[in-house]
């Protein structure tokens, strides 16, 4: 049953979180700079403080079971944004992003990624008011996701994103080298997109796959619209901070998307119960519910996604530790250099040029 919270308190909680994502987009245009580890990890802490005063104030102004689905969803979206970031890594290499530039081109992803979030959050909520009998495809589509992200192939995905990457190069007019953060430039006098338009495209595809897999996943948690989106917004706030603070650490936690693969399968069948026990399906038990499906708390489901990561974390750490690699040695890179150093640089007085961000195109799939 969807629950209700105060009418002012989620007008006051989108106009907060409105003017705190209107300030971080003022500090990343303004002040475009590399953030230090430093930096970055106070970042972090001070959204992920955010996220949990956002939960006391549920707690406070609705129930436990508000609160309870708030921490189990946003906890679930904050780890697939990681899986994300991960993505976004892949895409920096690839296209050899100057780091200068990179949080404002994180910061049109993490946009990009709300939008498309939201427009999914919509129409997930009318499909779930309209057919109850959503959650069996939801949840079907949550355990092949969660096949995939585990066991599956990736390599026809590689050769399609480059397939799409060429696609827009002759069909758009785009220079071969970056102009900072230009997504305009001129060449012997002819307008023409700069590549930041292509790094664009790439993270726009990446955040649409991204949203088909955390929207069903969350619905499984809470049908409440409000929960949903603000748990998808405090999941995303930060991501950038994070994307510094680990770096070519994400790389090294191998286990990490077991992990996810684990969440995404758990929640996946406790939608298949849901749907289940509110069934009204003609054939499926003459359309009568089944009383015998078990109704999974959100506690249960809190302490589960909290479960699988964590052991995902240390699983990888171990194995880490026992390669003789450091934690700092693996943010940094095995060589030592700062995430995406190891890509192609501006040389000084010169652009860095889409051909030579190309060559150093990741072989693997990103989301292995």
């Amino acid at each position: 049953m969807e629950l209700a919270l105060p009418l002012w308190f989620e007008v006051g909680s989108f106009v907060v979180l409105l003017l705190i994502l209107a300030f971080d987009l003022l500090i990343v245009f303004k002040r475009p700079h590399i953030p230090s580890p430093k930096e970055s990890a106070l970042w972090v802490a001070f959204y992920v403080a955010l996220a949990l005063i956002f939960a006391l104030l549920m707690l406070l102004v609705g129930d436990a079971e508000h609160a309870g689905q708030f921490l189990a969803g946003w906890l679930t979206e904050y780890s697939l944004s990681i899986d994300n970031l991960f993505v976004f890594v892949i895409i920096m290499s690839r296209f050899a992003v100057p780091r200068k530039y990179q949080q404002e081109v994180l910061m049109v992803g993490i946009i990009l990624a709300l939008i498309f979030r939201g427009v999914f959050i919509v129409l997930g909520a009318g499909l779930i008011a309209t057919f109850s009998w959503i959650f069996y495809l939801f949840g079907a589509f949550l355990l092949w996701t969660a096949f995939h992200q585990a066991f599956g192939n990736h390599d026809d995905e590689g050769t399609k994103d480059g397939r799409l990457i060429r696609f827009a190069r002759r069909r758009l007019k785009v220079s071969d080298q970056y102009e900072g953060n230009k997504l305009r430039t001129a060449v012997n006098g002819r307008r023409m997109f700069t590549p930041l338009i292509i790094v664009f495209l790439a993270l726009g595809t990446t955040d649409l796959l991204f949203a088909l897999d955390s929207i069903p996943a969350i619905f499984g948690i809470t049908q409440s619209p409000f929960i949903v989106f603000t748990a998808n917004v405090f999941a995303l706030m930060g991501l950038r901070q994070l994307y510094f603070l680990l770096g070519h650490l994400l790389e090294k936690l191998v286990y990490l998307k077991y992990g996810i693969a684990f969440i995404l399968a758990f929640i996946g069948v406790k939608l298949v119960f849901h749907a289940m026990h509110e069934n009204t399906l003609p054939f499926v038990n003459g359309g009568e519910h089944i009383e015998w499906a078990p109704d999974i708390s959100t506690w249960t489901s809190l302490a589960v996604i909290v479960g699988a990561m964590v052991v995902a974390t240390v699983a990888s750490l171990v194995r880490l530790h026992a390669s003789g690699t450091t934690v700092g040695d693996a943010i940094h890179g095995d060589d030592g250099a700062a995430p995406d150093d190891r890509a192609p640089r501006e040389p000084v007085g010169t652009e860095t040029t889409v051909e030579a961000a190309q060559a150093q195109n990741h072989p693997e799939d990103p989301r292995t």
